[in-house]
């Protein structure tokens, strides 16, 4: 059941960080990388992709430690 939940939040959160750094929004800073013509890696999509990904090894990290504790 852990890791069922873990999927649907790792599910969302990328969802949710897929229309971020697809989207326009006023902060998002200078283009880093240009990806494609008008399109490309902004400050602030480095941010989300950060966040993202901290939250995906948390994710990962809570679904492992909760075994452990249970099994002791």
């Amino acid at each position: 059941m852990r890791r069922l939940c873990a999927l649907v939040v790792g599910a969302i959160l990328s969802g949710f960080a897929f229309l971020l750094v697809t989207g326009d929004y006023i902060n998002e800073g200078p283009v880093l990388v240009d990806v494609m013509r008008g399109h490309g890696l902004h400050a602030g999509d480095m941010l989300v992709m950060a966040g993202w990904a901290l939250a995906m090894v948390s994710l990962i990290l809570l679904t492992r430690t909760s075994r452990r504790l249970h099994s002791s």
